[in-house]
């Protein structure tokens, strides 16, 4: 593969990997509201191509497509948190969530129900699901983004350079953290978590599946979420 990189032009290139871009492209979007422009994100992912033919060692064991597609994903994703659409109201609405969880949690000593959520936030428990189906809604969510740290995501660090020995061990450590935190989830946010980002399901396949509607398989999402940022909350 190397070879083949060093040989033939970038141009070339460029264009046997364009459907690769268009086909994370596409399937990052199905993930996002309608607003987001398709076209915005295969620009973003065609400038993760560019950097992935500059930047590819073959050396590091993995393939071009993909190291490619690892930087092509990054790249979108990126292009996605600079263009937040995300009204203020709603990452208020998202924090009161996550600190009403921790309080009920910290008090009861168990996982939150959606009932004393509710009552924690003074509000009912319609208007409860409300607030999980507007976050779920208004941005994308990846494991990575729990941290808001501002750090590389892993994939990021695996397609980049050598994120030195430091970074390398506080990402080891907070995957651990991340996967432990998933694992003490109540059963049914943890294997909507598990459908959605381990086979890939979308949100009504998923409800097919749990025998619950699209708009409950969202809220629950959204809940797994905030909940996880609770109990990460020391790596923020």
């Amino acid at each position: 593969m190397y070879n083949q990189l060093e040989f033939r032009s970038g141009q070339e290139l460029v264009e046997q990997y364009a459907p690769l871009v268009k086909r994370i492209a596409r399937h990052l979007m199905a993930r996002l509201p309608s607003s987001v422009v398709l076209d915005d994100l295969i620009q973003a992912g065609m400038i993760g191509l560019l950097e992935a033919l500059n930047k590819y060692d073959p050396g590091k064991g993995a393939s071009f497509e993909t190291y490619a597609g690892i930087r092509i994903r990054g790249a979108i994703i990126d292009e996605v948190r600079r263009g937040d659409w995300t009204p203020r109201s709603v990452h208020r609405n998202g924090r009161r969530v996550s600190e009403a969880i921790a309080r009920v949690e910290a008090r009861t000593g168990r996982d939150a129900l959606d009932a004393e959520v509710a009552a924690e936030l003074g509000v009912s428990l319609s208007e409860y699901h409300n607030l999980l189906q507007d976050s779920s809604d208004s941005r994308l969510f990846s494991f990575e983004e729990l941290s808001e740290s501002g750090e590389d995501t892993v994939g990021e660090q695996f397609a980049g350079d050598d994120p030195g020995p430091e970074n390398s061990t506080q990402g080891s450590a907070f995957k651990s953290a991340l996967a432990q935190a998933i694992q003490n989830l109540p059963e049914r946010e943890k294997l909507v978590l598990a459908l959605y980002y381990d086979e890939e399901l979308n949100l009504k396949e998923i409800g097919q599946v749990l025998g619950v509607t699209e708009s409950r398989v969202s809220q629950i999402h959204s809940q797994a979420a905030a909940r996880l940022r609770t109990r990460l909350r020391d790596w923020q």
